[in-house]
């Protein structure tokens, strides 16, 4: 697929990285204009089989939120993107500094599932050191 083109789920590649610069800004007005109302974020930690679910925009702005709150900084490098009908598998190195002082690097995936030009389903997988 030619990421410059546009596909029927209105996923561009101009598109994730804007998302991932919104990120990367730790602005969380410029971030949730990308999800839809009723979306879900699959947190990579937790108990159940998707990890800790949060759903709807209200509940997703409280989590991420959380998190530029809780940092000095965090960054999300793109390594490799595709986009394959209404999902757009996204791999990064994220690197973060916790405001407690720990600083987390890492690999993650984000598998995002657009409807209507916004995200629907975020799923993120990390590597954890142990």
């Amino acid at each position: 697929m030619n990421l410059n083109s546009t596909n029927e789920a209105g996923i561009t590649a101009e598109l994730l990285d804007a998302i991932t610069q919104a990120y990367n800004d730790n602005n969380i007005d410029d971030v949730m204009r990308y999800f839809a109302d009723d979306a879900i974020f699959d947190h990579g930690a937790g108990g159940d089989i998707h990890g800790t679910r949060f759903v709807g925009k209200a509940r997703l702005t409280e989590v991420f939120s959380g998190l530029f709150n809780n940092v000095n900084y965090v960054q999300w490098e793109s390594l490799d993107t595709r986009i394959v009908g209404n999902k757009a598998y996204c791999e990064f190195h994220r690197k973060a500094e916790l405001k407690s002082g720990e600083i987390q690097d890492f690999l993650s995936v984000d598998v995002l599932t657009f409807r209507d030009g916004l995200i629907i389903h975020k799923d993120t997988y990390f590597k954890n050191r142990v």
